[in-house]
């Protein structure tokens, strides 16, 4: 059984030799399909292992990532969360320019596997389980930055890691940071620059910023003057010492949702 998968992925390898030449003539729809940016280096190698580099070398990469795709998912539904890793490493090694790739790696690292990792019955010991769970936010977060890295003009991971340090990692600071960089990619969503102001309201040390961000927002008209907009604006007139003549009224309703 060995010696025929070698034999079939030798045979794939010695084709896509074969085929090398051709490849020019497919530039334009390589780029299309984002196959370009992520060279055969050694790194790559290591990181998918050997067959499956043969089969990219061969000429299958995108077949491949998408059946390690496939199987990182398979392997979600059985709890494998090593293995589920693996595979996904070797899909985004394999198309760094799939967001879906990265997106997916990350939120079951730092939403499923952690949430696992806390509810494990086997480890009694809760700072252990904390402390796990924890390490796969950060395989989270890893796997948004170096998505990012490799589409930096995309908004979707710029979203989702500020989403990431808000709900988990419960960092305010560098929630309003992403989500700021998320606001000045084209096509990001509208709500990443009043995330921005929302999450910086909640760092230490910006409160002013925060404020006159909002206020900012504020004064662009009554589709801003929503309820957690309008609860961070009145937190921070109190908190700031805002002159009673420059308040906005905030309903009290606003203050105690």
């Amino acid at each position: 059984m060995k010696y025929r998968k070698t034999l079939a992925f030798f045979i794939l390898f010695v084709f896509g030799i074969a085929k090398w030449p051709l490849e020019e003539h497919l530039e334009a729809e390589r780029n299309k399909t984002h196959f370009n940016g992520s060279k055969f280096t050694l790194s790559l190698r290591q990181q998918v292992g050997q067959m499956t580099f043969l089969a990219a070398v061969g000429g299958f990469r995108g077949l491949v990532a998408d059946f390690c795709w496939l199987e990182a998912h398979s392997q979600w539904t059985r709890v494998e969360w090593g293995r589920m890793k693996l595979n996904f490493d070797a899909a985004t090694a394999l198309m760094p320019h799939c967001i879906l790739f990265w997106d997916q790696a990350s939120w079951h690292m730092a939403f499923n596997a952690s949430v696992a990792a806390f509810e494990d019955k086997k480890q009694p010991r809760e700072a252990l389980r904390l402390k796990a769970q924890r390490e796969y936010w950060k395989l989270g977060e890893d796997y948004l930055i170096r998505g990012i890295a490799n589409n930096p003009d995309d908004p979707t991971l710029y979203d989702h890691l500020g989403f990431l340090y808000r709900e988990k990692f419960k960092d305010h600071c560098k929630s309003a940071e992403l989500y700021a960089q998320c606001a000045k990619v084209p096509h990001s969503p509208a709500y990443a620059h009043r995330f921005q102001y929302y999450e910086l309201a909640q760092c230490p040390g910006h409160e002013r910023e925060a404020y006159e961000g909002l206020l900012r927002l504020y004064k662009q008209g009554q589709q801003e003057h929503l309820p957690t907009l309008l609860k961070h604006l009145g937190e921070l007139q109190e908190k700031l010492n805002v002159p009673a003549d420059q308040k906005i009224y905030i309903p009290p309703a606003a203050l105690n949702p």
